[in-house]
């Protein structure tokens, strides 16, 4: 497996970058907080995103898409993450897009995927619920068989970007124990169905996010993705879809991280001279170093894997998902160590970084619960 990106790859990852830096500073992230935006993001820069094609790399050209791979994703998202923009490509491009499209019914794909390509239509993956901790098919919410339709009860919680989605893929239990593997099921909800309430939530690294309550929610049988009751198998490869785009996204913060404060390191003065010529801030900058590129062969090598082989990538998913967990927040942590006081400050973008990695960490499984899923699909 060659960990290198071809020409057209490495324009895309230069164009996004250049994007990014002109159009998304890290400051409007305060300006939306201090705002109280009830989007949480921008609407006008996500119809530059969107005629970028961004939406569309994931879906292929039969749809109206760009039928790109997981390593164009993870080249978008990682220059996302040195900006930490917050516009709605994971739930949307991703995590919605790749449910219907392992899933959907082929009219259900011609309906829905063309205007997710081009941006018009965002949708969201509603899967965690209070009390699954990591557990994918962990729910407590039902799917009831009634006059050929589906009525689903339930709630789910920190659904990304749930409260600007116009279409929601609710996972539900038609049959089974509330842990069970088989007996689940996937949906695509309309946003205005009657029953279905959206609730935003407050994160604390400013993430989008909503509480989704089902109140006898009546959804046609046609708008199932797969067969009800198998859903299991889509399920976990949605999610190891949207952990490759986070875990590049995390990669990319966390390289922001390390300028920021490596520019630090080289201004800040102590004593008459430059920190960065203390012996020990060196050695933990080498450690932040060598973390980040370890995390960045895994992140390029899980994509590649899931570009070449989607059956059998999850281990290597799960192998970045460990890296990147647990060197985004060593290096979120020592930037704002190393920025001393004023990194412990509002005022200054590095503690954005440190929140990010954490809440980031803790999405689709820290690094403990990915450990343990790539020795358990490795065979220990």
């Amino acid at each position: 497996m060659a960990l290198v990106l071809n020409e057209d790859q490495q324009l895309l990852k230069s164009s996004a970058a250049d994007f990014v830096k002109n159009e998304s500073p890290v400051s409007r992230i305060r300006r939306l907080r201090d705002s109280q935006d009830p989007d949480g993001f921008s609407r006008e820069l996500w119809a530059k995103i969107s005629q970028l094609g961004w939406p569309a790399i994931l879906v292929p050209e039969q749809y109206d898409g760009l039928g790109m791979g997981f390593v164009e994703i993870a080249c978008v998202f990682e220059e996302c993450g040195r900006n930490l923009v917050p516009e709605p490509l994971l739930s949307s491009a991703v995590l919605g897009a790749s449910a219907v499209l392992g899933g959907g019914s082929e009219e259900l794909k011609k309906e829905v995927l063309p205007s997710v390509a081009d941006g018009s239509r965002l949708l969201a993956l509603a899967q965690y619920e209070r009390g699954a901790r990591y557990d994918r098919c962990y729910c407590e919410t039902t799917a009831t068989e009634r006059g050929g339709n589906y009525v689903l009860s339930g709630e789910k919680a920190l659904v990304i970007d749930g409260h600007t989605a116009d279409q929601i893929v609710v996972v539900a239990r038609v049959s089974g124990e509330v842990a069970d593997r088989d007996g689940l099921a996937l949906f695509l909800v309309d946003r205005d169905t009657p029953g279905l309430e959206v609730v935003r939530q407050s994160t604390v690294h400013l993430g989008n996010a909503a509480i989704v309550r089902l109140g006898d929610v009546e959804v046609a049988a046609g708008r199932a993705l797969g067969k009800p009751g198998d859903g299991a198998a889509l399920l976990e490869s949605v999610i190891d879809a949207g952990t490759l785009a986070l875990s590049a996204q995390m990669l990319g913060a966390m390289q922001a991280t390390f300028e920021m404060t490596l520019d630090y390191l080289k201004t800040r003065e102590q004593f008459g001279v430059v920190i960065g010529t203390f012996q020990a801030l060196k050695h933990r900058a080498a450690k932040m170093f060598v973390e980040i590129e370890l995390a960045k062969s895994a992140v390029l090598g899980a994509a590649t894997a899931l570009d070449d082989d989607p059956a059998a990538a999850a281990a290597t998913v799960s192998l970045a998902k460990a890296r990147c967990s647990d060197a985004g927040v060593l290096v979120g942590y020592e930037g704002i160590q190393m920025h001393g006081g004023i990194g412990m400050t509002d005022e200054h973008d590095v503690g954005f970084y440190a929140k990010y990695a954490r809440a980031a960490e803790m999405t689709f499984g820290d690094a403990a619960y990915h450990r343990a899923r790539y020795a358990t699909l490795q065979g220990f």
